[in-house]
Formats: C-alpha cells, structure tokens, sequence
C-alpha cells in the first residue's frame, strides 16, 4: 500500500520500498532473506507503520498428473491484511484447475484474483495442460464468485494457446452478467489500482 493510499488499496506498478526480482542472472542477489513456503504454510510479514501482511502459499500444478518431476514444485500466494474490502488477494500460480485449487478457492474466498491463464500446451506433450484456460477460469470464478478479477500470464511466450483476444472473447462472451464485471484487464506499463 502506498502512503495517502486508501486502506485495503494495493497499486499495480512501482512503489516506493517494491522490490523487482525476475529469471534474469542476478535478480535474487538482494534477496538473501527471503524465504520459499510450501503449500499451506503461512509467513507474516511486517515493517514498522504499515499493517502486517499474512502470506500463504497454495497449492498448485503446472501440469497435468505425474507432471511435478518435469515442472517442479510451483505454488499461489493468498494475501490478507487488516482493512481488506472484499476478502484476501489470491494470486493463483501457474497451474492446471485441479481438486487442491478449488478446494483453496472454496476454502480462501478471495475477493480480488490474479488469475494466471494462456492453456499454456507444448507440441511435444500434445493436448496437456500446464495452465488454465478461458473455461477453466469461468468454472473457478463460478466457485468464488471474486470482486475483482486480473488475467495475468497469458502473453509473450509461444507456448501460450490463448492469448489477449481468444481470452478476451471467451470471457466478454460469458453467460454470466457476473463475471464480464469481475474480469479486469491490466494494460501493460500502466499502474492500476485496486481496492482488495
């Protein structure tokens, strides 16, 4: 949250005190304490002045069954902190809709979501999965019902099956009244805010 920022407001972008850290040689030198969660487990973190912030690692799977070994482990993050409006800020991971993500989504009844997508697929292992699709996230969001809505992940790599216009016309074109409010989408460099 930055400073004059509504309570329960988080901005999209770059904010005084963020931290970017990326794959490229050397993103994570300045993060030596930084600390990995397994699925299920809980840290806090706190600074002076600011309202902690609880961060729960979820489950995930970047692919289909038996895939982990190939993939690695992966996980989401739910984020709670004091003055949220409509509930925690899930941030989904990489992963295929499995029974573990909706008994979370059931469980966490987020109010904001970013929701990585793309149907991420690779000629080699045919029509597996390694990210959910447009369909997937409609079934998810049927589940949870969320505020608010971010499709992220769905651009910039050749291994994405449904990229900004396929997504955008499967989820534009939605039955559902409730969820063409919900999804939101982030145009790049830009900040965003939203009130969590």
């Amino acid at each position: 949250r930055g400073a004059g920022q509504e309570p329960g407001a988080v901005r999209a972008g770059q904010e005084p005190g963020a931290v970017r850290a990326g794959q490229e040689p050397g993103a994570v030198r300045g993060l030596r304490a930084a600390q990995g969660l397994r699925a299920g487990h809980t840290t806090r973190l706190e600074a002076p002045d600011r309202p902690p912030i609880d961060v729960t690692a979820t489950p995930c799977r970047h692919g289909p069954r038996f895939s982990r070994p190939v993939t690695g482990d992966v996980v989401g993050f739910a984020l709670t902190w004091p003055g949220q409006h409509h509930g925690p800020l899930w941030i989904t991971g990489d992963t295929v809709l499995y029974p573990a993500v909706r008994k979370t989504a059931a469980a966490l009844r987020p109010g904001t979501v970013l929701l990585h997508l793309g149907g991420v697929r690779f000629p080699l292992t045919g029509p597996a999965r390694y990210t959910m699709t447009a369909a997937d996230a409609l079934d998810l969001c049927d589940t949870i019902r969320p505020h608010t809505v971010h499709p992220v992940h769905y651009e910039g790599w050749q291994h994405f099956r449904e990229g900004p216009e396929a997504l955008t016309a499967k989820l534009e074109s939605a039955a559902s009244a409730e969820h063409g409010k919900a999804f939101t989408w982030l145009p790049h460099g830009t900040a965003h805010l939203t009130v969590v």
